[in-house]
């Protein structure tokens, strides 16, 4: 059986496209079609439904990718012995994190390790409402909520802190915050709920009791640009708004607190370029738990 044409399948399975895979390949659809023929016609057998929509495997196809994942694990796990006398680190690694982790603080960290080593190319994504570590879809993830199943390596990686955030101007505008009272006809700066993907983003429903108005954003850098432009009032991430000057915290005991898991696959787990990018999140979050969690006693926040 030729590797390469198994390889190829393997990337049809996990897009589900044959156009998906292309890309991801690197090589013409038509190669990828004509490859797949070649490999069925040497097995015998039908692996894949091809369809306008895109790809469905068949029960033989299924079979097929259950083993091509074991040997993927095999060569990798191979990969990562082999390399470790190597002193370069090279290759892609691929770091899926929610956005606002990504942004506000993610970017720059990897981004300077990047630049330490140039044969390295590090792929920093929004982390989508569903991932697979083990179709290699990341090499490493940060999630809201601890996954109860599948073959992974999970660590705590830090808990964090949200809180009420207005701008001066805004508070200058439209008058004070003393109490929650307060709150009542304020335009709430808030996340979109059809986007919500965990259940650890609802904090927003205490607070959308107390202010019916809502500008609704699905990235957290936007919500913290309509606060800090004085448009209304938002629930965000206390490290992400340290980084935003101006901004003012409100009603201290109206305070979330959360906690952000590091997952890796063990087949990839040892590989040097991703145990170093795995390793260097690690660090630079404990160097800067403070900013994480900057409030000693931060409650639930459910009024």
């Amino acid at each position: 059986m030729d590797w390469d044409r198994v390889r190829i399948f393997l990337a049809v399975a996990r897009t589900g496209q044959i156009l998906g895979a292309a890309r991801r390949l690197g090589v013409n659809h038509a190669t990828v079609s004509r490859q797949l023929t070649a490999l069925e016609d040497d097995l015998k057998v039908k692996l894949l439904e091809r369809q306008t929509q895109g790809c469905r495997l068949t029960g033989a196809g299924d079979v097929l990718l259950a083993a091509a994942e074991r040997a993927e694990s095999e060569f990798l796990q191979a990969g990562a012995l082999l390399s470790g006398a190597d002193a370069t680190l090279s290759g892609t690694v691929r770091v899926g994190a929610p956005d606002g982790l990504g942004n506000c603080f993610l970017a720059a960290e990897l981004g300077g390790l990047a630049e330490r080593h140039p044969a390295m190319t590090i792929q920093l994504v929004p982390l989508p409402r569903t991932f697979s570590l083990s179709r290699r879809e990341a090499d490493i993830a940060i999630t809201l909520e601890r996954p109860s199943q599948g073959r992974l390596i999970v660590r705590k990686l830090t808990d964090y802190t949200l809180g009420l955030y207005a701008a001066p101007a805004y508070l200058e505008r439209t008058g004070p915050i003393a109490s929650e009272h307060d709150l009542a006809d304020r335009l709430f700066v808030t996340q979109v709920d059809d986007l919500v993907y965990s259940r650890a983003l609802d904090y927003a429903a205490a607070i959308g009791r107390l202010m019916t108005r809502r500008f609704e954003c699905g990235s957290v850098v936007g919500q913290i640009e309509a606060v800090r432009q004085g448009h209304g009032i938002g629930v965000l991430h206390d490290y992400a708004a340290a980084s935003a000057p101006g901004l003012v915290p409100l009603l201290p005991h109206l305070t979330f607190r959360r906690t952000y898991w590091l997952l890796s696959h063990p087949d990839t787990h040892t590989t040097r370029r991703v145990a170093e990018v795995y390793g260097h999140i690690v660090r630079a979050v404990a160097d800067r738990r403070p900013r994480f969690v900057p409030r000693e006693n931060p409650a639930d926040g459910r009024a």
